[in-house]
């Protein structure tokens, strides 16, 4: 990956894709910058967080491209953010969650011409393009500077990153490396990163939870199942212009908010909203089925509302022509907060399962529960991919979801007649 020294002029017929994204959500106290990046007492009134502070982050594009923009993130801030100073970079070696860049890569992020950026709560502020070469695949690093703080405790990230960010007191969003740093495992403030791409080019964005935020996988692996599909379709002849998206949170439901808004109130947000976006995998459920009361009555009912969700969920994206495929809801047997002794859960998760396989309301089906159960009882997973709790896989099990998505599904292909009128 090298920044060019002279500007790439984008082709006229090309559009704006997002190659990497994170859902926003509130963050919680237990995911908050440890002090003193967030006050040791609020109650003594200091709510300030990360004054004076630099963080760098890294990311991992999908698709390639010379030409970039980052999106910054104030969703869920309970005050304005100013950030007084943004940088891309390429990270030392080309490697995830490290606090080094290559000599000679910073660059400074602008916003309208602009070093610094004030964006109002509930707000997000788009950069200018950046001639910046990325290559599919590769990591980036973001490094923002906020003089000030934000002055509220109510901030914007992504806790889920399965990378590691660092903090270090002071302005050091040139400086090659952060030498005694604070690392933590969450994003903060970064919501996208955009590639200006060729008209062919589009993305797939996941809807789903910790399953496809990737509980179980490897920090700095980048080996959650829509990271391994990525690869998988990086490989293929003619599918390296397809953008992966996940847009998923752990703990996160359909029907009600748990971590992060439910899917039906964030699914303009974090999918109709976004340029380029063609497909949309839907792989969300457990939660809802998990959290709600283990009786008869109560896991049919959120079987039907689930199932009236999925329905509505196409409905909306049809609307804006992007094919709708359901993922089946992946077993949970043996977990000690989601199974129960009756088997009214297992009863709601095969219920959905079979609405998503028979009804025909999804533009194809993804059987991740046939790619992750173990065929001598099927309401469990396969030990081997079990990454011991009996609801979350390890990286293997997060390869065996990725191998099972048809390739051929992300083929750019004419919407048929009729599309989206039911």
């Amino acid at each position: 990956m090298t920044i060019p020294t002279e500007p790439a002029v984008p082709p006229s017929d090309g559009h704006w894709v997002p190659t990497w994204t994170a859902m926003p959500q509130l963050t919680e106290p237990d995911n908050m910058p440890p002090p003193p990046f967030t006050p040791d007492d609020p109650a003594l009134g200091d709510t300030t967080v990360l004054a004076g502070t630099t963080v760098r982050q890294t990311v991992r594009v999908s698709v390639g491209g010379r030409r970039l923009r980052v999106r910054v993130t104030n969703a869920f801030g309970g005050a304005a953010l100013p950030v007084t100073k943004a940088t891309l970079a390429l990270p030392a070696g080309g490697r995830a969650g490290v606090s080094a860049v290559q000599a000679g890569t910073v660059r400074p992020v602008t916003f309208h011409g602009r070093a610094s950026v004030t964006i109002p709560a509930g707000a997000q502020a788009v950069s200018d393009p950046l001639e910046v070469e990325a290559p599919p695949r590769s990591n980036l690093t973001v490094t923002v500077y906020l003089a000030e703080g934000q002055r509220s405790l109510s901030i914007t990230s992504h806790p889920g990153s399965r990378t590691t960010s660092h903090l270090l007191t002071g302005d050091h969003a040139d400086a090659a490396d952060l030498p005694g740093a604070t690392a933590v495992d969450h994003w903060y403030f970064l919501g996208g990163v955009e590639v200006w791409a060729r008209p062919s080019v589009a993305a797939v964005a996941v809807v789903g939870d910790s399953l496809s935020d990737g509980r179980g996988s490897t920090t700095n692996g980048n080996d959650r199942w829509p990271d391994r599909l990525l690869d998988r379709l990086q490989s293929r002849h003619g599918m390296d212009g397809v953008a992966v998206l996940n847009q998923a949170a752990g703990g996160n439901r359909v029907l009600n908010d748990g971590l992060g808004p439910n899917a039906l109130a964030r699914l303009d947000r974090d999918v109709l909203a976004h340029s380029g976006v063609a497909w949309l995998v839907l792989f969300e459920g457990v939660n809802d089925i998990g959290t709600a009361e283990a009786s008869p009555a109560a896991q049919k009912q959120v079987a039907d509302d689930l199932i009236f969700a999925y329905d509505q969920i196409v409905t909306r994206a049809h609307a804006r022509g992007i094919r709708v495929y359901g993922a089946t809801l992946t077993p949970f047997g043996g977990n000690d907060s989601y199974d129960d002794a009756q088997g009214c859960r297992e009863g709601a998760r095969q219920a959905v399962n079979q609405w998503i396989r028979a009804a025909g309301r999804f533009d194809a089906v993804i059987d991740f529960d046939r790619a992750a159960r173990d065929p001598a009882e099927p309401r469990r997973l396969l030990a081997a991919y079990d990454v011991g709790d009996h609801l979350h896989l390890n990286p293997a099990g997060y390869q065996a979801l990725a191998d099972a998505v048809p390739a051929h599904l992300f083929r750019r292909e004419p919407l048929p007649p009729g599309f989206g009128f039911a």
